[in-house]
């Protein structure tokens, strides 16, 4: 039955609907002031149910309006995975002020201004712009569509700090390659960046940028219907002998080389020539092992002349001894050596044995001592024992034991 009831029933839902799709974003709506004379709502569900079919139309309008519905209200704050801002503890954050342009072209870079007022003992970018290209916050630029240029190719960010009375201003601009993932014309954002900022007690400040947002435009687009432009006027073309020009200027060339050489190579021809180096002085050892070997083999002893013996085995080793610690061992008396012997660093292997050398010797010398055979033969083996324990194994290898005989009265 369609009475004055029913149709009141009937708009009721309608209006709160259409009240209630009205109602601005975010805030409750008030409970519908019901028309005098309509029935509670609670009461009329039957009656709405059983003319759903009439009210079907006004549910699709309120679902095509829910989105706009939702679309005015205010977005929520977005975590970058970009940049996170880091402040110690005690420290004011420094003003930044900064800059992007708001339309660019695919596959140019756009410039990043930043411009920090910070104090004089801190220092923007300390280590320069690093960004590691596995971390999280150059995966979420690249993912962005930006990418930062290789600092090393002579594409990084340049720096510019000029001191004030209280502080320092550093203007820095950043260089950010756009490539957006899709052809044509595309708003993106750019992502927070980080800048780090060094304070005068070493800490560090992490600053974050603002998210910029930009219409990127496709270079090969941006002129609606292009077309190929025409090719340029004819122009009159001149003849140029370019081999015969080649060959001339080549042969010139040669001929100026030539000459050249030719006077390099006589003036080499006519230098003087420098004598060729003397042979380098021979090791001590082996000089007084010849001596000794000498000695052994001149049958002084056996012609009883033992003083001669013993002078040219005591030289011998003197003039080792000198050469090889480095002082004038023939001109040097057995005290002297003795004194220059003990301060030797590291200390001469078997020094008794070489001092009792020098005074045995100098007794046959100085005080007429006369010696037998055995013993020329015994201070012989012993001036050739000591020139054995004080060679330097590592700069050189004794001469063969063939040529000197270690056997006792081998040759005396």
């Amino acid at each position: 039955m369609r009475d004055n009831r029913g149709t009141v029933r009937l708009v009721v839902p309608a209006v709160v609907l259409s009240a209630l799709l009205a109602w601005p974003a975010g805030a409750a709506p008030k409970k519908p002031r019901q028309a005098k004379g309509a029935a509670d709502p609670a009461q009329t569900g039957a009656a709405s149910s059983a003319t759903g079919a009439n009210a079907a139309p006004t549910s699709a309008a309120g679902a095509n309006a829910a989105p706009s519905a939702s679309s005015s209200s205010p977005p929520e704050e977005h975590v970058w995975a970009s940049c996170t801002e880091h402040i110690p503890a005690g420290a004011t954050r420094p003003r930044v002020k900064e800059s992007f342009p708001s339309r660019a072209l695919s596959g140019y870079a756009a410039a990043l201004e930043v411009t920090i007022e910070h104090g004089k003992g801190e220092t923007v970018l300390p280590q320069g712009f690093q960004l590691q290209s596995s971390g999280a916050a150059a995966r979420s630029l690249q993912e962005s569509g930006f990418v930062f240029p290789d600092v090393d190719g002579g594409a990084g960010p340049t720096l510019a700090t000029t001191a004030g009375p209280t502080g320092s201003v550093t203007k820095v601009s950043i260089p950010v390659l756009l490539l957006p993932k899709e052809p044509g014309r595309n708003r993106m954002i750019l992502p927070p960046v980080p800048i780090a900022v060094s304070r005068a007690s070493g800490e560090l400040l992490t600053l974050c940028t603002e998210p910029h947002p930009v219409v990127v435009e496709d270079p090969t687009a941006s002129t609606p219907d292009a077309k190929p432009h025409p090719n340029p006027a004819p122009r009159q073309q001149i003849e140029e002998w370019t081999l015969a020009k080649q060959l001339t200027l080549g042969a010139l060339g040669g001929a100026v080389l030539a000459a050249i050489a030719a006077w390099l190579v006589g003036r080499w021809m006519r230098r003087p020539r420098p004598l060729p180096p003397p042979p380098p002085p021979r090791p001590p050892w082996e000089v007084a092992l010849e001596e000794l070997f000498a000695v052994r083999y001149a049958g002084l002893a056996k012609e009883a002349r033992f003083a001669e013996h013993y002078d040219r085995v005591s030289d011998a080793v003197r003039k080792y001894l000198g050469g090889r610690y480095g002082f004038d061992g023939l001109e040097t008396t057995t005290h002297e050596m003795t004194a220059i012997l003990k301060r030797v660093q590291p200390q001469v292997s078997e020094l008794p044995i070489i001092l009792g050398f020098l005074e045995e010797c100098d007794l046959v010398k100085f005080a007429r001592f006369t010696p037998s055979d055995e013993d020329c033969t015994r201070v012989l083996d012993q001036a050739e024992h000591i020139v054995r324990i004080t060679v330097p194994r590592e700069l050189a290898a004794l001469p063969p034991t063939a040529r000197i005989p270690a056997a006792a009265g081998s040759g005396a």
